[in-house]
């Protein structure tokens, strides 16, 4: 009876427990606006969290900082469209643009310099506010205020008008962000409330369909249709590339004009389905409390307690940018367009898109597989729809289309992650085979890689290097999905390719060197260049930064330095160097040294120094990247978001670990920086991460530990967070150069069966 009290008990407080954190308001914490400076390439406008919609202002069309359509140093506002891409360094998306205006009728959107001559519209940041799900500006030209929120689906626009009898609200189609050019265009006035169309466009993403359904909640008083810039007032339907519309109002002072638009990638009625389903009314306050609570839904995951009110903001920021994308891409039917054009039915996933995989597989997918596993086995399952349906996995896949962009083939690490952590209700059989068409390729350098085990500058003439080791890495996650699927054979080649990164390692001079075809080392060579003597062979960074790319072998990788002490002196010389002069990349930003945390390469190496067994050494520089390089201010992101990585790493980092190699389980210890952080799991158990002693100058840890019993590891596993506990950080001011350095403490990473660059080569000429 005792026992049952006790459990009922146990039961009660976590139910109560569960139900006072779910009252919890995080989103007080977020700022839409952190990184929409700089060139953190974010959107400050009204979306769910993994939401199709992205309703957002656009205040300019062109240049890199234009990728999130909004940057924080502009003063005028374009329109308000419904896709917008989250931190990407390409441009693309700005679909369906809306904007309300009065007076005289504009259908061209005027330049920044001279907004009268169009319809844009000057604003000021004092007039202008961001939440989760939620925004609203002041058009200063036309003293309207616009408010806007969104569904999984439909953007919800309110415009609140002064007395006017030239009230208007703009349709352009032809407005899109980058070099994105109109295909097909496509509008229908259906009554005097409802607008249907289409956007088809060709820009990052080759072909592009955006269809719409926009309900209004006053039948129009007037309307027209431009075609190539020709209006004609009442005229009901179009096609073309360049078609724009209006509609026209007479307001009295304060009214309030509603806007609903359902969007569909596959077709008209699609648009409208959803926005039926998703917003059959005009509550707009209601939609807005829905989308709040969605995302606080999502923010429940993790609780953080102390540290400062800004590192809240930016913690809770991160998690917010971390759960916009991917997006979803399917309509509330479950059909959906694929990677081949084709309309299909979703049976038993929800479908996606938006895939930054060379960001994403390094911290935003493993930060997945511990807070939204149902969602990991949906990506995952839609992953192997697009092999299905286009015949490869995707590198870069946007809006259902091959964009090619970037390096490696890493959808692979990120579901041969989520297996080794359990995550497996897929068809494994599928994704291997998925995987090793992949792998055996000719194209993209595969062809040299395959019988040299290294792509040679001299026949791929850019990133020879960074594609090289990168492949390795890619390579090793599919020996350890051949392993657990018992293929032998294939394990013993893949594990072989694991260690390729050898060939293209200068052990003179200690750096990742381009290699021609005859096994010549690229002379002259500055592993500080980028882009020049030798940087070419480099993917957005240098040799510096690519040299530490081996997270799959560091076991090994470190004894190529000479050992643990020689590799700390190399690391050190990484973060201590000069950084590079005016680089030619605007990636390269967020430098410490020549270590450059504005792009992804860099973000795994300062958690190095834990398998040379000097974790102070990782505690000191990643508390100076956490508290110097993200903040919460609008230029408070060192480099592009790139759809959550960037995120990513400063949410594990702050809680106080990191994922250095997904496709193992263990999380490497950094320096944490909140009293206490809970992670509720979804299998009921909680994860709970307790700070002591903890203050800005108390940086090193002292001691860990786990469950009230000591620990000396410098690293937790996947198991350890899924099984739930307590893990205690003491922490000081001076670095404890006694704890976490054994030999058993470090964390793990090596191949399975060791080969030297003599062994490879005569493992390749066997094939």
């Amino acid at each position: 009876m005792n026992i049952c009290k006790s459990l009922l008990f146990l039961i009660f407080t976590v139910t109560l427990i569960g139900c006072q954190n779910q009252n919890k308001d995080f989103t007080q914490y977020v700022n839409p606006f952190i990184g929409t400076g700089g060139h953190g390439h974010t959107f400050p406008g009204a979306t769910v969290p993994f939401g199709m919609v992205q309703l957002s202002p656009d205040t300019r069309i062109s240049g890199w900082d234009a990728c999130g359509g909004y940057h924080y140093s502009d003063s005028t506002i374009i329109g308000f469209s419904h896709t917008h891409l989250s931190g990407t360094g390409c441009i693309d998306y700005g679909d369906i643009l809306f904007m309300p205006t009065v007076g005289k009728l504009h259908l061209q959107p005027g330049t920044e310099e001279n907004p009268q001559s169009g319809y844009r519209s000057r604003f000021s940041h004092e007039k202008e506010m961001a939440e989760a799900g939620y925004y609203r500006v002041f058009l200063d030209d036309y003293q309207i205020q616009v408010e806007l929120t969104a569904t999984q689906r439909v953007g919800f626009h309110k415009y609140t008008f002064s007395a006017s009898d030239e009230a208007q609200i703009i349709i352009d189609l032809l407005h899109g962000l980058g070099p994105d050019n109109v295909i097909e265009a496509k509008l229908n006035f259906v009554n005097d409330s409802l607008i249907t169309g289409l956007r088809r466009s060709e820009g990052w993403a080759r072909d592009q369909k955006v269809y719409f359904a926009a309900l209004f909640s006053r039948p129009f008083e007037e309307y027209g249709i431009a075609v190539d810039n020709k209006l004609e007032k009442s005229r009901r339907t179009a096609t073309g590339k360049n078609i724009k519309a209006y509609v026209k109002y007479k307001t009295g002072q304060s009214e309030a004009i509603l806007v609903k638009v359902g969007i569909s990638a596959v077709s008209e009625e699609g648009a409208l389905k959803n926005l039926k389903k998703e917003a059959p009314d005009w509550d707009f306050e209601r939609i807005r409390t829905r989308a709040k609570e969605a995302w606080n839904r999502h923010f429940n995951k993790i609780e953080v307690q102390g540290g400062t009110r800004e590192q809240r903001i930016t913690f809770y920021t991160a998690l917010y940018h971390a759960m916009i994308a991917p997006n979803l891409f399917m309509d509330v039917d479950g059909k959906y367009r694929g990677m081949d054009g084709k309309i299909h039915q979703a049976k038993d996933f929800v479908n996606y898109t938006i895939f930054s995989l060379w960001d994403t597989f390094r911290a935003a997918h493993p930060l997945f597989t511990i807070i939204d596993q149902k969602r990991t086995i949906d990506f995952i399952r839609t992953l192997l729809a697009k092999y299905q349906e286009g015949g490869i996995l995707p590198i870069w896949e946007l809006a259902g289309n091959y964009t090619g962009t970037m390096i490696g083939y890493h959808a692979i690490p990120v579901i041969v992650d989520a297996y080794i952590k359990g995550i497996r209700d897929f068809d494994a059989e599928l994704a291997y085979q998925a995987m090793k068409h992949s792998a055996m390729q000719d194209h993209r350098g595969l062809k040299y890689y395959k019988t040299l085990g290294y792509i040679p500058f001299d026949k791929e003439a850019h990133q020879s290097v960074s594609r090289t080791v990168e492949y390795a890495y890619d390579d090793w996650c599919i020996a350890q999905m051949a392993k657990a699927l018992g293929k032998d054979k294939d394990f013993k080649l893949f594990n072989a390719r694991a260690q390729f990164y050898k060939n293209v390692f200068d052990a003179e001079i200690g750096f990742m060197r381009g290699k021609d075809s005859n096994g010549q080392w690229r002379i002259p060579f500055d592993p500080a260049a980028i882009h020049t003597k030798g940087g070419e062979d480099f993917t957005e960074g240098n040799s510096w930064q690519y040299t530490f790319f081996a997270p799959q072998d560091l076991e090994n990788f470190i004894e190529l330095f000479g050992g643990a002490e020689p590799f700390v002196k190399k690391l050190d010389s990484l973060f201590y160097q000069e950084p590079p002069e005016n680089p030619s990349l605007p990636d390269i930003t967020g430098l410490l040294g020549q270590y450059a945390q504005g792009n992804e390469p860099s973000h795994h190496i300062a958690y190095l120094y834990n398998y040379a067994g000097k974790p102070w050494k990782t505690q000191r520089i990643v508390r100076t990247i956490v508290d110097s390089l993200y903040t919460a201010n609008p230029d408070g992101l060192c480099g592009n978001e790139d759809c959550g990585q960037m995120s990513a790493w400063y949410i594990f980092s702050a809680m106080g670990f990191y994922p250095v190699c997904p496709g193992l389980k263990e999380y490497v210890f950094g320096s944490p920086i909140f009293d206490k952080v809970t992670i509720y799991l979804e299998n009921g158990r909680q994860f709970t991460i307790k700070t002591e002693n903890n203050g800005k100058d108390n940086l090193y840890i002292q001691s860990v530990k786990k469950d009230d019993l000591s620990y000396s590891k410098t690293y937790i596993t996947h198991d350890d967070i899924l099984n739930g506990g307590t893990l205690t950080f003491k922490m000081g001011d001076k670095p404890n150069k006694y704890w976490g350095v054994h030999k058993d403490d470090l964390p793990h990473s090596s191949v399975d069966i060791k080969l030297s660059v003599d062994e490879l080569k005569a493992f390749l000429q066997k094939q």
